[in-house]
């Protein structure tokens, strides 16, 4: 059978340049490093399919990711599941809230286990690996890719109650065959040579799963999707092509940095629903990559960030804000929630900042918080110490650093989640 040539023609017409294939190919890839960079730092530390747990909450000193929070305890293990089936046991939790996300290397959360899903009564799970073809008495769990990324949350109500917190913790377990430490691979920042070789390496490691064929198939002149053992080549491209290459990766880290398409609503904006678990969102999947690995999914936890009045997510540390609630219109959550205090790099990651009272969040939770005479809250972001009035509800901000502040909400009410329930806005004084 004959192809007409306008067919012909349109399909070249179809098919993206360089330029574009190679902004695609790098952002569909950046999850997978940075799931890598995280998977390599963890490793130094603890072998796969074992568990290592965090016996007081993160710090300054000791946070590991991007956007940490200061409410829960952590615990993580990352699994091979090619070595075999790895078995994980939940506690009960009582009242407590604690859930274990299990991240796919594309940084989806394939399954969350605990308060909201598994129940409080303790739980026992077989978790399996994409080919894993054996037959297990009990609850199964199957990955969809062959490496897991564990991640525990356990809550602290408080200092006393760090004790009881951790026991719970520590009889969250994992039980596996020995692995192997994978390469380490490319940073984000890396050459675009070294960039691709690793993200080839890492959709060999973890095939892609079908749902993303029509994006793959277009940045083919980068990325293979299929076939065992394929290898990044970058000698195969002119110097001008290398330089078709830079510009889209250029492209891409400008399209990085944009603001994330997601609702804004009195200068809050809103998670998306695909947050968590983001499908073929492949721009999103990245920009939380970059700024909010492991995030979880709305139904799970909520996360809302402020904007400053041009509607960026960077706010300037050298002004006072304030953050009203009403007696009546605080955040309806079944778990708990907190506001975070965080300092941005220069790429748009935020951690935790130093400040004179080592305050790193305030909520709901939060010991000796005054409320006003008709039980209004009120929240102050500023550098200075606000004076022994307003001391106990001050959350610091960065010296000379642009700041963001992120609101959680732990398994959120059915009004924070449908939108009939919105934040106040963020007052700049």
């Amino acid at each position: 059978m004959l192809t007409s040539p306008l067919l012909l023609e349109s399909a070249r017409a179809a098919a993206p340049s360089l330029r574009e294939a190679a902004r695609d190919a790098w952002i569909y890839a950046l999850p997978l490093i940075e799931m890598a960079g995280s998977r390599s730092e963890a490793l130094k530390r603890v072998a796969p399919n074992q568990m290592v747990a965090a016996t007081a909450l993160t710090t300054l000193t000791t946070q590991f990711v991007t956007t940490p929070n200061n409410d829960t305890l952590y615990a993580r293990a990352w699994l091979d599941l090619d070595a075999g089936p790895v078995t994980l046991t939940l506690p009960p939790s009582g009242e407590r809230y604690l859930s274990v996300a299990l991240m796919d290397m594309y940084s989806n959360n394939f399954a969350i286990l605990g308060t909201r899903t598994t129940g409080r009564d303790g739980l026992r799970v077989t978790l399996l690996g994409p080919q894993e073809a054996a037959r297990i008495d009990g609850p199964v769990l199957r990955s969809p890719t062959r490496w897991v990324w564990l991640l525990a949350r356990t809550l602290v109500d408080g200092e006393a109650d760090l004790a009881s917190a951790v026991a719970v913790q520590g009889r969250i377990q994992v039980a596996g065959k020995a692995a192997a430490v994978p390469p380490a691979r490319a940073g984000r920042n890396a050459a675009w040579d070294d960039y691709f070789a690793s993200a080839q390496a890492l959709l060999d490691e973890n095939p892609p799963p079908v749902t993303d064929m029509a994006w793959l198939q277009r940045v083919e002149p980068l990325l293979a999707a299929q076939g065992i053992g394929r290898r990044f080549d970058a000698s195969r491209f002119s110097a001008a092509e290398a330089a078709e290459i830079q510009a889209g990766i250029d492209e891409a880290k400008a399209q990085l940095r944009g603001r994330r398409q997601a609702p804004v609503v009195d200068g809050w904006m809103y998670p998306k629903s695909d947050l968590g678990d983001f499908g073929q969102d492949m721009l999103y999947r990245a920009q939380v990559a970059v700024g909010g690995l492991a995030a979880l999914p709305p139904v799970e936890a909520m996360y809302m960030r402020a904007l400053s009045p041009q509607g960026t997510v960077a706010l300037d540390s050298s002004r006072r804000w304030r953050l009203r609630f009403t007696k009546e219109r605080l955040p309806p959550v079944d778990a708990f929630w907190s506001l975070t205090m965080y300092e941005l790099t220069p790429d748009g990651q935020a951690f935790f900042t130093a400040n004179p009272i080592d305050r790193y969040a305030i909520g709901d939770r939060t010991p000796g918080l005054v409320r006003g005479a008709d039980g209004s809250l009120d929240l102050w972001m500023q550098r200075e110490d606000p004076g022994p009035e307003r001391r106990a509800n001050w959350l610091p901000t960065p010296q000379g650093k642009p700041f963001t502040v992120i609101l959680r909400a732990y398994l959120p009410k059915d009004e924070l989640l449908q939108g009939s329930y919105r934040l106040p806005g963020l007052e700049a004084l």
